[in-house]
């Protein structure tokens, strides 16, 4: 039994099995081969393609973190301010009766229009923005990939 060898270094520069082979455009050389315009556009898709998915990446990359930080800090307020509440309690019943109207005070939901908003929701919308964000960086290296 025999074990084809590893490829080499050299393979990497030749063209792959599975794509044929990239002709030059025939642009700057006075002449135009049948594919040129073809091949612009595609290049042309594939640079568009690559623009609309990096940028959807960066403001999923941005806006992720910031939905997390949110609907987690939304709800554990109320959870903390109630473990304040409770432990003041003992000390001042005046103390207690003013946390109990500020944890009473944060609302469970903002509606925005005809959107809704809630701390689980926030939470939901920041893992969707990053896997928004795994998407772009995928198709942009394909984009790039076939530029």
């Amino acid at each position: 039994m025999e074990v084809s060898p590893r490829p080499s270094l050299s393979r990497l520069g030749q063209p792959s099995d599975d794509r044929e082979p990239r002709g030059t455009s025939g642009l700057g050389t006075g002449g135009r081969s049948s594919g040129s315009g073809l091949a612009i556009l595609r290049t042309a898709f594939w640079a568009v393609c690559y623009f609309a998915f990096y940028f959807a990446q960066q403001v999923a990359e941005v806006l992720a973190p910031l939905c997390l930080v949110l609907g987690i800090g939304w709800m554990a307020l109320p959870k903390a301010l109630s473990a304040i509440t409770t432990g003041t309690a003992s000390t001042d019943p005046q103390a207690q009766d003013v946390m109990n109207h500020v944890v009473g005070s944060i609302p469970d939901h903002l509606a925005i229009g005809s959107h809704v908003m809630t701390a689980s929701g926030l939470v939901f919308d920041g893992f969707m923005l990053m896997a928004i964000a795994a998407l772009g960086a995928t198709v942009s290296a394909v984009a790039a990939r076939n530029m």
